[in-house]
């Protein structure tokens, strides 16, 4: 499977890394399969978990290897870093104010008290886990877009691991969207359909950073720090939220370093 895996052009590695992160949120999504109660302790865990990925991934493979590609340009090298990374949570900023959708664990309600109708709820809540994923996939299209492009600073082995540790915290994302809409009263199918649907936008995002990478090649220290921001931004705003306002605060953060330790070893191991 390795062997196959390095013979693909690195174009085509994108692609397989994506679907590889879009199947482990489906992973999490069947999950509604086996059960139609699930513990928000553990929820709340999952959740504290991915925020850990997403830290140490924006860190370890995209702000670093930024600084290290910026060393000797126009510029000091934290300038382009700074601006990309502030762009990154500016652009998801922008998309959170402009699509309305719901928090994983959100209690929402009108001005009257009233939640809203189910099938608004669902819609809302995978728009949530949909829009976590855009800078998800941005990052591993940028991370093997500076492969491709033979950037000294990015390794193959590097965008490997991203792309696994993405994988492994899409796991409780899906498990995000499918459970709520089977508590909600939609079918299994149905809730598993939704939760793997919200991952399909990586590959789509992985694509665009990867092109954008591919031919315009100055512009890879922003495009990393782009994506670490935009990761940051959903990790502050959405995933530790989330994760801490169903009275689980000790929990949510133990995860959330066991999953900043899990990333930072397979980067740091295998990059």
């Amino acid at each position: 499977m390795i062997d196959y895996f390095l013979e693909l052009t690195t174009f085509q590695q994108v692609i397989f890394a994506t679907i590889f992160t879009w199947g482990m949120t489906a992973l999490g999504a069947a999950l509604v399969f086996t059960t139609r109660k699930f513990s928000q302790r553990y929820l709340d865990f999952m959740l504290g978990f991915a925020g850990g990925v997403m830290i140490a991934a924006s860190f370890w493979s995209l702000l670093s290897p930024a600084l290290e590609m910026a060393e000797g340009g126009r510029f000091p090298a934290w300038v382009p870093v700074a601006i990309g990374f502030l762009l990154g949570g500016l652009f998801l900023f922008s998309v959170d104010k402009l699509l309305p959708h719901l928090h994983p664990n959100a209690h929402i309600k009108t001005a009257e008290g009233i939640l809203p109708k189910k099938r608004k709820r669902s819609t809302l809540l995978v728009l949530a886990i949909t829009l976590h994923n855009i800078p998800e996939g941005l990052a591993i299209g940028v991370s093997f877009g500076a492969v491709a492009i033979g950037s000294p600073s990015a390794s193959l082995a590097g965008a490997l691991a991203l792309a696994i540790g993405i994988g492994i915290q899409n796991i409780p994302e899906g498990v995000a969207v499918s459970m709520p809409l089977l508590r909600d009263g939609m079918s299994k199918r149905k809730s598993f359909m939704f939760g793997q649907f919200s991952g399909m936008v990586e590959p789509i995002s992985a694509v665009i950073g990867f092109l954008a990478v591919a031919f315009i090649a100055p512009l890879l220290p922003l495009a990393l720090a782009f994506a670490a921001g935009a990761m940051i931004f959903v990790v502050a705003e959405e995933v530790i939220p989330s994760s801490q306002e169903n009275g689980n605060e000790d929990l949510a953060v133990i995860s959330l370093m066991l999953g900043f330790t899990i990333m930072m070893i397979l980067d740091v191991a295998l990059g």
